[in-house]
């Protein structure tokens, strides 16, 4: 019979083994995973990251900014949120916040129309396109929040006249007079005349692919957080108490 300390030690051998084959087995489950989705989900976009979820069992799959869930073998596609019914919190929507974080002093706000209000302590940054009826409606909202400083970032990707506005609206003597009163009162922009810099509409564009901006308005946090679509002035005024709030 083995004496007590040599078996624990043993055991203690066998279990860092074990913890050692672990990232193995992540690994090849992941490559499983990969070829099997690829093989069986025509047209799938590029898979960006395959790694466990928090439920034992089921896989996350990353494409893009968007998160679906699949079995180790890759024989079925899950689309919705993963909530945790004790906690009561939408893991789904927590990775996404994390996986969609953007550290706001790396933005290059030279590119964006600037307003503010009042002491303009609170900052946000947009991308919105000048034909984005959702991005009007989020302007008038903004309007009302105090104390903020807004960055609107021009980007062109609702098609027709987009490209031709934009240029208009950032090539104006006072940008930000020019953007408001097309947004806010339909006053259209005056065509440029002679030479002017845009190049900071396509710098935007780009940016806008980067992180993975589908869809106008696009709000971004000093938090990192983001949020798409128009919020109101009330869930804009609480998100910008703090992220959760809204």
């Amino acid at each position: 019979m083995k004496k007590l300390p040599t078996m624990f030690a043993s055991i203690r051998k066998l279990s860092l083994m074990a913890l050692a084959c672990l990232p193995l087995v992540a690994g090849a489950n992941e490559a499983v995973i990969r070829k099997a989705l690829s093989e069986r989900l025509t047209g799938l976009p590029k898979i960006e990251e395959v790694r466990p979820s928090p439920m034992a069992g089921l896989w996350e799959v990353r494409i893009g900014n968007e998160i679906r869930y699949t079995d180790a073998t890759g024989s079925y596609w899950i689309e919705g949120d993963l909530i945790d019914i004790k906690t009561r919190k939408n893991l789904t929507e927590e990775r996404l916040n994390k996986i969609n974080a953007i550290d706001f002093a790396t933005l290059p706000l030279k590119d964006a129309i600037v307003w503010k209000n009042g002491n303009g302590k609170r900052r946000l940054a947009v991308f919105a396109d000048p034909n984005c009826g959702y991005c009007k409606r989020f302007e008038r909202s903004l309007q009302e929040i105090k104390d903020v400083t807004v960055y609107t970032f021009l980007i062109p990707i609702l098609g027709g006249d987009s490209p031709e506005k934009s240029r208009a609206i950032w090539c104006a003597k006072d940008t930000t007079a020019t953007w408001q009163a097309w947004m806010l009162e339909g006053k259209a922009p005056v065509r440029p005349m002679g030479a002017c810099d845009d190049a900071a509409i396509e710098r935007n564009l780009a940016m806008s692919r980067r992180y993975h901006v589908n869809g106008t308005p696009a709000i971004f946090f000093e938090d990192g957080g983001r949020a798409p679509g128009a919020l109101t002035t009330e869930q804009l005024e609480k998100r910008l108490q703090g992220p959760g709030k809204s």
